[in-house]
């Protein structure tokens, strides 16, 4: 049986970033991918933006991971050459009975020490953005977008030069006690085989909570739900007449149908929200985009672009959030559990990292180390 001296399940961007972690810090890693690509479920249907930290409540793991994530990023993507633009956002108030709730996420935004945000007047919001509609807007300049998977290339890049490996088509079944460490049963190429590592780390993303429930040893309460939220996204025919990212101003934890655009300045919107009750399977999410659903995305962003025309939105892609919480329920912090919080020496499960992920994947893997005491 072949032994390794650490793991990582999930080859998405935060997978990588741990396993690279790992490597530079002179272990022997392993990342093992179910997929035969990287990075080919959550890290490659989302937004693409790199979040300023905003939205998350003071002092949790969301709101500390993506200030710190942010600038460990954009640092990295500078450094790698990996195609990226800080582009800006905007957040507004659509009209005067949520300029209350914009100066609320401004306090938020401050205690999270994001110290760049301004505070602009409808004429200076449409200074800048000429086409948009609102009342007041905040304006983030360190908000901005990524070419992820030449992100996740660079990262994977990273790991190999210091010694880590990337298994693609590696599905993890199972996790049992061995000694000091771990045995991992593996489906792989239609055979099961066994591996040994010290240390695992569990970031399989949709599978992470099923994966959870598989290993033993773990209670009960560490082995949340998994609930699935599907958010579909819609490209703009014709070019967009913004700049920036235009965001309204976020209901719970939801932050709205938003305007992002990609790095060569086409526009897309999204996501929506929609609860895949009764679905507890990752392999069994369908990812199709219904374009009946259009409906609704042009009553939402007509709010703060009134001239979006009529047939200018297409269906574009789907990604499908990991949530540990159900429907009308608060949404919890992100789940970085180690043997501090389950007990299990060698172990650390992430669970529901869903945004702001992508942002804070680099500060999430020195968080992994910190509970390894790597």
């Amino acid at each position: 049986m072949e032994r390794v001296d650490a793991v990582v399940i999930g080859a998405g961007v935060v997978g990588l970033a741990v396993g690279r972690a790992l490597a530079r810090r002179g272990l022997e890693t392993l990342v093992l991918e179910r997929e035969t690509a990287i990075g080919s479920g959550i890290s490659s249907r989302n937004s693409e933006v790199i979040h300023a930290g905003l939205y998350y409540p003071q002092g949790s793991l969301k709101a500390r991971l993506c200030v710190r994530g942010r600038a460990a990023l954009y640092a990295h993507c500078e450094s790698h050459g990996v195609a990226h633009r800080r582009c800006g956002k905007l957040v507004v108030a659509t009209d005067a009975a949520q300029l209350e709730g914009l100066r609320r996420l401004a306090e938020r935004a401050a205690a999270n020490g994001v110290d760049d945000l301004r505070w602009l007047e409808r004429a200076e919001a449409q200074a800048l953005e000429p086409a948009l509609r609102c009342e007041a807007a905040l304006l983030s300049p360190s908000t901005g977008i990524v070419d992820s998977h030449g992100l996740m290339l660079s990262l994977q890049g990273d790991l190999e030069h210091a010694g880590g490996a990337v298994a693609l088509g590696s599905a993890v079944q199972a996790l049992r006690r061995d000694g000091a460490g771990w045995r991992l049963e593996v489906a792989s190429g239609g055979e099961t085989m066994e591996l040994a590592a010290g240390r695992v780390v569990n970031a399989a993303g949709l599978w992470a909570p099923a994966l959870a429930a598989a290993t033993e040893g773990l209670a009960a309460e560490h082995r949340p739900a998994a609930h699935f939220s599907k958010g579909c996204y819609f490209s703009l025919t014709g070019r967009s007449p913004f700049q920036r990212l235009i965001y309204p101003l976020p209901q719970d934890a939801w932050l709205g149908v938003h305007l992002t655009l990609d790095l060569a300045g086409q526009a897309r919107f999204g996501p929506d929200g929609q609860w895949l009750n009764g679905v507890d399977d990752p392999a069994r999410l369908d990812y199709r985009v219904d374009p009946a659903r259009a409906e609704g995305f042009y009553a939402d962003v007509r709010r703060y672009w009134p001239g979006l025309p009529d047939g200018a939105l297409q269906p574009a892609y789907s990604g499908v959030r990991p949530k540990i919480h159900g429907p009308g329920e608060p949404a919890p912090d992100f789940r970085i559990d180690g043997q501090a919080r389950h007990g299990l020496p060698g172990l650390v499960n992430l669970l529901g990292i869903e945004s702001p992920g992508l942002t804070s994947c680099l500060a999430i893997a020195d968080e992994v180390l910190a509970r390894l005491e790597i």
